[in-house]
């Protein structure tokens, strides 16, 4: 008898350890990029552009070396599109690193970061990206372009979203709450509501971007939702809990927005016009600041 438990508890073992491994070899690709600190895929021959590419025109980057947003890229990629197809606006979608490359940028007024994560380029991709934006170049930055996966390449991090993620609630992860429209003359928000109320994933900051002087657009009231973390994590940064913010980066118009999670974002007609107002403002199409003639004209 106790051969024979012995036995059923080896093959057990062997049962789980088979499952285990067929996990880990299913998952791989999910582990890397969220428990093994992201991969280091770096592209050195970029893709090829059009020959022409008609102005004003955007450069719009998805990749992701750390966790991917699986639904909300795509969805986001397909509301980009549209918008630069209705403007007449000229654009290049692409997740090759190796396009951040000067002559390449110069061909571009603003880069829209969609939900990058990682680590996603070279020191040399990154001085050349660095150089766009401080020389004049427009910047957005979307959800999880402004994460904590961002943080080795320290003057993204400190200068482009200027504050540091600490987490999202998970109590549960995604929450309708409201949202405090500050700023009703900047292109991004002027068509907001005073008082948005939405559902997302609530992204918190270890200190408000307007702390760094930043032009705050909108706040989170977090009494409308509970920010809670992951094991019970407080995630409350107080009454002042920016998610959307502008600034000058040299001479380069920066915007920031925390939202978009999930592809139903991008279907809202409200967040809609907030991000055709940004890409106008970063664009230099509408509305002041930082004001110089953008990268490339």
């Amino acid at each position: 008898m106790f051969r024979r438990i012995k036995k059923l508890l080896l093959w057990g073992l062997l049962a789980l350890a088979a499952w285990v491994a067929i996990s880990v070899a299913m998952n791989w690709d999910l582990i890397q990029r969220v428990a093994l600190g992201g991969k280091h895929d770096h592209e050195s021959v970029p893709p090829p552009l059009p020959a022409q590419i008609k102005r004003p025109a955007i450069l719009i980057f998805s990749k992701t070396n750390a966790f991917r947003h699986e639904e909300a890229i795509p969805a986001a990629n397909s509301l980009f599109a549209r918008f630069t197809r209705e403007n007449g606006w000229g654009a290049f979608q692409t997740e090759n690193g190796a396009v951040f490359r000067p002559d390449i940028l110069s061909r571009f007024d603003a880069v829209l970061f969609n939900n990058v994560s990682g680590d996603v380029f070279t020191p040399e991709q990154q001085a050349a990206f660095k150089a766009f934006v401080e020389k004049g170049g427009g910047f957005l930055a979307i959800h999880a372009s402004g994460d904590s996966s961002h943080k080795g390449w320290a003057w993204y991090a400190h200068e482009v979203i200027g504050t540091n993620f600490i987490g999202h609630p998970m109590s549960p992860q995604f929450q309708k709450a409201r949202v405090m429209v500050e700023d009703r003359i900047h292109p991004a928000t002027r068509a907001l509501p005073s008082i948005w109320t939405r559902t997302d994933e609530w992204y918190s900051f270890d200190k408000p971007s307007r702390k760094a002087g930043y032009h705050v657009l909108a706040t989170l009231d977090e009494g409308s939702y509970n920010p809670e973390g992951m094991f019970g994590t407080d995630l409350r940064m107080g009454k002042d809990h920016p998610i959307a913010w502008w600034h000058c980066v040299g001479k380069g118009r920066v915007l920031y927005s925390g939202l978009g999670h999930t592809a139903q974002s991008y279907a809202e007609p409200a967040y809609q016009k907030m991000l055709l107002g940004a890409l106008k403002w970063t664009l230099r199409l509408d509305g002041q600041g930082c004001d110089t003639p953008p990268a490339g004209r």
